[in-house]
């Protein structure tokens, strides 16, 4: 199934403050935009370094630009595509502050 983007201008915001992740965030778009998943296993077969979260969550965090940077996204598989939701975008370290707290479950930045 075809991937569907949500709060896809969140990454422009990102990249906007980061302008040297601009071309890794590109590259992640493109790959979207070619990706065909069925289940969450797939999303591992687009991106190897992902990581899907357990706990129920139907989140997966995205090492992007070398793993400089981290966007955690949930994700839902309907009938003919799949919405993956932009929940959050930052650093590496920022993503580590962000577990140490727990709240890679929960949160909704974007």
């Amino acid at each position: 199934m075809k991937i569907h983007l949500v709060k896809k201008p969140s990454i422009e915001s990102f990249v906007n403050l980061y302008p040297n992740s601009r071309s890794s965030f590109e590259e992640w778009k493109t790959k979207i935009k070619f990706a065909n998943w069925e289940n969450p296993s797939d999303i591992k077969q687009t991106f190897r370094s992902a990581d899907l979260l357990g706990n129920g969550s139907n989140r997966v965090i995205f090492n992007v630009g070398g793993n400089n940077y981290r966007m955690l996204c949930k994700y839902s598989f309907g009938d003919t595509q799949v919405h993956l939701y932009i929940c959050w975008i930052g650093t590496h370290a920022s993503y580590n502050e962000l577990c140490k707290s727990k709240q890679q479950y929960l949160t909704n930045t974007y």
